[in-house]
């Protein structure tokens, strides 16, 4: 009995020991040497602008009247169609495993570290500039808890109200512009937007606190009035070498590094260079055509082509949109504009976030308001006009208007300023809406808060609106699985998942 139980006891040891051995080898065996268990902030935070601004929505192009499709599926966002509905879940759907969750990656490195204040203030300025593109589409999303799943194991965030996220992203903005330190030490060459120039990044926060200010004119007119004046006065974005762009983008190489914007159209439509194979059938549509050459617009060579004997033709008198009722490819399609490949499509240009050209005619509805009186709406009207003008040069040669074709172009289109209200506003945002192409997000939601341009909806066969320009995307069909309680709770609130709810600051 004594013989076994010591044989056993040396069994049982020799395994304890075996078990210890593997024990002390397992952590090394199970842990990716590729990942770091604290990453890099930098690094992070460069992989967060560039996911960002990387989120492109071709489908607004089509909403807002500047690109069309005979192609049903590639032409939700010109024809609403009902069975393409789910295209409207991709922000969702990315921004929150990418951005979001990067720059709070970011955010929660950098934290408590008072040599460290700009590389938060930045990162607090981005993770706002992120959360505003997704609940300016959306309306109520995860916000307060979203970007916690892997420092708190929460997979299921509620759905903030609109009207928090908007109170909480401009208080943010506030305090992240208010605690830039010049002595500090910046992100440097990671800083894909600035290079680490902190007095510019305070200039971004300013401008995006305008941009959000002017958002609410219908749901709290008071409260949009206190935060445009306090962005005012904080210093918004007045002279081209401020604007807020990514750049260093390249025409080789991986996708990540090219110009997200000009990938997503090469790689749908354009890639041909002949005005004929198009995979999507995509074209400028003849909205936009039309308005640029009736009003004479310089920009219309700068910004469309026509194929002509497999060349590129900018000649104002060749250019033509197509019409969003199209359901075939039509036997001419060769003969429709479509975006330069000289400019627009150039893979090494800058992505362009926010701009002296939309802060200017933002500060011209503010001076028309009453709330700003460093210039008048007239002058500010033409500043957006001038500036939109001038920065087509950052896309190359090929993109450069004289100053004498601006003036011109300004001499017939000034600001009724005798005009009413309504009419001043209405110039206001048919030139935002030429000015700030091709950031049709952000002319999405001026169009949805303004009303301008005075476009005419599509009612193309099949459409999910009743031929209504939608006010919202849908969330993804995931929420409903795998959030469905918080899913529940924002449509009790919020109202129906449905293209035609309206959000907070739209509401009428």
């Amino acid at each position: 009995m004594k013989k076994n139980f010591r044989k056993y006891s040396i069994l049982i040891l020799t395994v304890c020991m075996g078990l210890q051995a593997c024990d002390k080898g397992f952590e090394e065996m199970n842990t990716n040497p590729n990942a770091s268990a604290t990453p890099t902030p930098a690094f992070v935070f460069t992989k967060a602008l560039l996911d960002g601004s990387g989120d492109v929505l071709n489908l607004l192009q089509g909403t807002m009247q500047y690109t069309t499709s005979y192609n049903d599926v590639a032409g939700f966002g010109a024809k609403y169609i009902l069975s393409q509905s789910q295209q409207s879940w991709t922000v969702f759907n990315n921004a929150y495993p990418k951005e979001i969750n990067e720059i709070q990656q970011v955010i929660g490195q950098v934290s408590g570290s008072p040599d460290q204040v700009n590389l938060l203030s930045c990162a607090r300025i981005w993770r706002i500039y992120c959360f505003s593109r997704v609940t300016d589409l959306y309306g109520d999303v995860p916000y307060s808890q979203a970007g916690k799943g892997f420092e708190s194991a929460n997979y299921k965030p509620v759905y903030d109200p609109q009207q928090a996220i908007y109170a909480d992203m401009l208080k943010e903005l506030d305090e992240a512009a208010a605690a830039i330190d010049p002595t500090k030490a910046n992100f440097g060459a990671a800083d894909l937007i600035y290079n680490g120039d902190m007095a510019k990044w305070k200039k971004f926060s300013y401008s995006l606190m305008l941009r959000l200010a002017m958002r609410m004119t219908k749901a709290d007119i008071a409260l949009a009035e206190t935060w445009a004046k306090k962005a005012i006065a904080g210093g918004v974005i007045t002279v081209d070498a401020d604007v807020a762009k990514v750049s260093g983008y390249v025409s080789a190489g991986q996708d990540i590094n090219k110009n997200p914007l000009a990938l997503a159209m090469l790689n749908s439509d354009y890639i041909g260079a002949n005005g004929s194979s198009n995979p999507e059938g995509g074209k400028f549509q003849d909205v936009f055509i039309n308005y640029l050459k009736t009003n004479k617009d310089p920009r219309l060579g700068v910004l469309s082509v026509v194929w002509v004997g497999g060349k590129a033709d900018t000649t104002a008198a060749t250019q033509k949109g197509m019409s969003s009722s199209l359901s075939s490819k039509p036997a001419n399609f060769v003969t429709y504009s479509e975006p330069n490949p000289a400019t627009i499509l150039q893979l090494n240009s800058p992505y362009l976030l926010l701009t002296n050209a939309e802060t200017s005619f933002l500060l011209a509805e503010a001076a028309l308001r009453g709330w700003y009186s460093g210039a008048s709406a007239s002058a500010s009207y033409v500043n957006g006009i001038s500036a939109s003008m001038r920065q087509w040069s950052l896309f190359g040669a090929g993109g450069t208007i004289s100053d004498n074709q601006i003036q011109t172009y300004i001499k017939y289109h000034s600001l009724n300023t005798a005009g009413t209200f309504a009419s001043q506003m209405e110039q206001i945002y048919t030139q935002f809406w030429v000015g700030v192409y091709p950031n049709s997000q952000e002319v999405f939601a001026s169009y949805r808060r303004t009303g301008y341009p005075a476009l005419v909806p599509n009612n193309y066969v099949g459409n999910a609106t009743g031929g209504k320009i939608f006010r919202r995307f849908l969330y993804p069909a995931t929420e409903q699985n795998l959030n469905g309680e918080n899913y529940q709770a924002t449509i009790a609130r919020q109202g129906p998942d449905e293209f035609l709810t309206r959000m907070w600051w739209d509401r009428p």
